[in-house]
Order: structure tokens, then sequence, then C-alpha cells
């Protein structure tokens, strides 16, 4: 199929956003796992169809890093949409501390078994459930109910961005063809001081 471009809007979440998602995740047998899935998607940047087409042994602990070499969509695996797509993402203390602890409560262990597992199946989940909770859970922390998954992958683009992570490297990490989408993120979230920059610019000018 032809690729499908990523939308030119950049809508993200606030840390403080992200921490009441997650807080909020609907309540169920799903709670953890969801809670889980929303922190590594925006400590990682990784899409949704790669996350849900996870399997353990795409998470490098001696390394520290996942491993993306595939995606899951309209529920079918494939291979992710570009040669850029297969990469490592580094990963953050924080996400290996929720990955593992995922890992000892669930059920399937085994290095083919699926990090965000079906309870009963242990395939993958299904796209629309993970939509409908996530809109529960947006409203239950009354967040924006308009935002979409995709959007904590852009929380990851211009959380890097902000901390002067450079254009290449943020690029090689989200798995973009071209480096025109990466760039897209660094005027959503301008580093606190190129502000200073420019107040001592004025500063300077009027003496």
């Amino acid at each position: 199929m032809p690729e499908i471009p990523e939308s030119d809007e950049i809508r993200f979440l606030t840390f403080a956003e992200l921490d009441r998602l997650v807080e909020h995740a609907r309540r169920g047998m799903y709670q953890e796992i969801d809670r889980v899935l929303y922190r590594v998607a925006a400590m990682t940047g990784l899409r949704l169809g790669e996350l849900l087409a996870l399997r353990w042994r795409d998470v490098d602990w001696i390394a520290g890093v996942i491993r993306v070499r595939r995606n899951y969509v309209r529920g079918r695996y494939g291979t992710p949409k570009s040669r850029r797509s297969s990469r490592a993402v580094p990963m953050a203390d924080e996400v290996g501390g929720v990955l593992d602890r995922l890992f000892q409560s669930s059920a399937f262990h085994g290095d083919d078994d699926h990090v965000f597992a079906h309870l009963a199946t242990g395939q993958a989940i299904p796209k629309a459930n993970v939509t409908r909770r996530l809109h529960k859970a947006l409203e239950d922390a009354k967040l924006d109910k308009t935002h979409v998954f995709h959007d904590l992958r852009h929380t990851f683009g211009t959380t890097m961005a902000a901390s002067g992570v450079p254009m290449r490297t943020i690029q090689e990490w989200m798995g973009h063809k071209h480096i025109s989408t990466t760039e897209r993120y660094a005027d959503y979230a301008p580093r606190a001081t190129e502000g200073e920059m420019i107040s001592a610019a004025f500063a300077v000018a009027t003496g």
C-alpha cells in the first residue's frame, strides 16, 4: 500500500499531562498495560502499530534499546513503512523500568510473545480497543478529548527538540524518511535558552 504521510499538525502533551493520562488509564483488565503503553509511546516516539507489534525479543535489555522490526496495521503484520523505520530506539531508565514490571506481571514471557499482549489470546491488541480506552482516559483526566494516540509520538519529538537533541538524531530515533518531517518539531518546542538569547540581544540594542 502507498505510504501515508504524517500529518503536518503537531499536537502534544506536557509531561504533567502525560502523568495525568497514565494515572487515569481506564480501570479494568488492561489498566496496567495501557499505563505502560502511554508512557513508552511518549518516551520512545514509536508509532502505535510499532508498539502493538513489539515482541519481548525486540526489547534489548543489555544494549538498552528497543529494536523496531515490524508494524501492525489494519490487523496485519508488516515491515516498517520505510528503511529508516527499522531502527533501534534508546530506552530511558523509566521506560526500562515500566517494561520490566510489565514483563514480570505478564502471562506471556516468550521471546516471540507480544509486549502489549491481548490478555485472552496473547496476540496484538486491536487498535480500536486502544483508541476507545484512550478517549476514556483523556476524559477522566480532564484533558483535551480530541487528542489522538499519535500525539504521544509528537510528545517525544517536541521534547527531544526542546532538549537540543540534533535533528538528524531525532530523525533516526523516530524513523522519519525525510528530515523535513523531523524539522517540524523545532518550531513547536524552542529551547528556553533561545528566549534568553533574544532578551540579551535586545538588552544590548537598547543600551
